[in-house]
């Protein structure tokens, strides 16, 4: 596993994130604990040391679950932990955005509890709040991180406009946007900026919620999150997969790696991208991405392919 400095601040993460999403019931359904633990095993020994949760998923249940991994396995110090607030979860079925001052106080003393750790290195904003002054997100913030309740802060799911507000108050260490082969709006104006700032940056749904492994036909049918979506589903489906396996899984054969690890090499090459963050909910899903970070695609390739997957999805 390679390694790489976050942004400004002293965090060495692995190019690898350990993702929690899929402990989120509301989108993935019950997923076996059992192999998700073997799977945090897996990544541990193969040098990944930077996981990727938050308080909305499952209404804290993924915090939970990743706390009792921690305390069992008493590994709290070999890992750098990244978690998100923004919905307020006190009615789970009525969740609304909340990022006042004793909101994010209440959650985040409720993140450490489920965690079973006294501190946060990566507390994120998952996304933007526009009724809550940044001011006072600021001074919750702020209080926190003088408490050494947090070390470091990250935005989600946010624009050049919005980060730059809140550097107004306070600095922003990790931005975490959606980005992948194909979702590429972050490269236009997020990693531009992130770039001049020195921000880090970690990429969700690096695999697009599993289309860009190589493992399907377009016939398939899903009784998750992915049951309505637009690109799970019809010509839609039929058409990516197919570009996946006609373009992606050529190169990946050549280079001699998986079509998963094209995907998030293909990811890891982007000079803006410190780390990608692949969600995981078995032993399989870690192992078909440990060579990732090993190399960088050559420049005529990484555009090749981008061009390519363009053409064939459209």
């Amino acid at each position: 596993m390679k390694y790489i400095q976050l942004g400004k601040t002293d965090l060495v993460v692995s190019r690898i994130c350990f993702g929690c999403w899929q402990l989120s019931p509301r989108f993935w359904g019950n997923i076996s604990l059992d192999d998700w633990n073997a799977a945090m095993k897996k990544a541990m020994d193969a040098g990944i040391n930077f996981i990727d949760t938050a308080q909305a998923y499952g209404e804290g249940y993924a915090e939970r679950v990743l706390g009792d991994f921690l305390e069992k396995n008493r590994c709290r110090k070999n890992l750098i932990i990244a978690t998100k607030f923004y919905w307020n979860i006190e009615d789970p079925s009525n969740r609304y955005p909340d990022t006042t001052f004793h909101y994010i106080i209440k959650e985040c003393e409720a993140s450490l509890k489920r965690l079973k750790t006294d501190w946060i290195d990566l507390y994120q904003i998952h996304a933007w709040d526009p009724l809550t002054n940044p001011e006072e997100v600021a001074a919750a913030l702020l209080s926190l991180k003088k408490q050494g309740k947090i070390r470091w802060i990250g935005v989600s799911n946010m624009n050049v406009h919005q980060i730059d507000m809140y550097l107004r108050y306070f600095d922003i260490d990790c931005l975490q946007p959606l980005y992948n082969i194909l979702d590429r709006d972050a490269e236009k104006e997020l990693f531009p900026f992130c770039l001049e700032k020195k921000i880090g940056v970690i990429t969700y749904s690096s695999l697009a919620r599993g289309i860009l492994t190589g493992k399907y036909s377009g016939n398939e049918k899903f009784d998750d999150s992915r049951a309505n979506h637009p690109r799970f589903t019809g010509e839609n489906f039929r058409k990516i997969t197919s570009a996946v396996n006609t373009v992606m899984k050529p190169v990946a054969e050549k280079l001699g790696i998986t079509v998963a690890e094209l995907a998030v090499r293909w990811i890891l090459t982007h000079p803006a991208v410190t780390s990608a963050i692949v969600g995981v909910k078995k032993v399989e899903h870690i192992e078909t991405v440990l060579r990732a970070p090993d190399d960088v695609l050559d420049r005529k390739l990484w555009h090749k392919i981008a061009d390519e997957m363009s053409i064939a999805c459209n």
